[in-house]
């Protein structure tokens, strides 16, 4: 799919409003007009799920190298190399972009950027910033925050994507290309259409297609159909994230 020049006057829709999401809008709205749609409430995402923290190397004691080599030994083997070095390679660099951004983090004087980081499972070295066990809300609150009073983004609360506009649905004779999304307004109970510089799917996982999940009912995989029915590539499918501290009470 051939890529839209996001310099001209349409917005870029961004479509997703958790972590993902309001980054990218946040990185974008200094260039570009921005709309953000959520198709429930800005905190009804799994973001604000999110407990333990988020990795980043950052303490001399460790390496792009070891975080490459402990993310192949929890993936089994299964992970593509080039994308965990890319994450690893940047992973200080976001975490630095969070504090900027006003998140929380649990503070050690004596930590890198002054933040106390602490070890998870498969990890062989602290690394990991958090805000208490409450990181993904702490995030979201300060993310939301800075784009509730940005002059370039507009906030869509129940605001459901239906679909990409693509050339082939215009039925227009070229390449690929993406055009906006057609967009459910909930509340109006009306479909309308919105057109994109550029779509950005940041719509999250599909866990809840389980009955019994840890994940949101928001969690049911938009993004993705949309995206296939676009001709874009869809790949392990079969990977599932189940969070380990749910009980199941029949």
């Amino acid at each position: 799919m051939t890529t839209i020049d996001v310099q001209t006057q349409r917005p870029v829709v961004v479509v997703g409003a958790g972590l993902a999401g309001l980054t990218a809008a946040l990185h974008l709205a200094a260039h570009q007009p921005v709309i953000v749609l959520a198709k429930r409430g800005l905190d009804e995402g799994a973001t604000a799920w999110a407990q333990g923290g988020i990795v980043g190397v950052l303490g001399d004691d460790d390496s792009i190298e070891s975080h490459v080599q402990d993310t192949q030994v929890a993936g089994a083997g299964l992970v593509v190399e080039e994308t965990a070095r890319f994450v690893a390679e940047h992973s200080a660099q976001a975490v630095e972009w969070l504090v900027e951004s006003g998140v929380p983090f649990s503070a050690d004087p004596s930590g890198p950027l002054g933040l106390h980081l602490t070890r998870e499972g498969g990890h062989a070295v602290r690394r990991i910033a958090h805000a208490a066990d409450a990181t993904g809300k702490a995030i979201l609150d300060a993310l939301l925050a800075r784009a509730r009073v940005h002059p370039n983004i507009t906030l869509r609360e129940r605001w459901m994507a239906v679909d990409v506009i693509t050339s082939r649905r215009l039925h227009r004779d070229e390449p690929t290309r993406c055009y906006g999304v057609y967009a459910l307004d909930i509340d109006g109970q009306r479909v309308e259409t919105l057109p994109a510089a550029a779509v950005i799917l940041a719509t999250g996982g599909l866990g809840k297609v389980y009955r019994y999940t840890s994940n949101p009912d928001t969690a049911t995989g938009d993004g993705m159909a949309m995206a296939w029915r676009a001709g874009c590539r869809v790949g392990n499918m079969e990977f599932i994230q189940f969070h380990p501290t749910c009980l199941y009470h029949p």
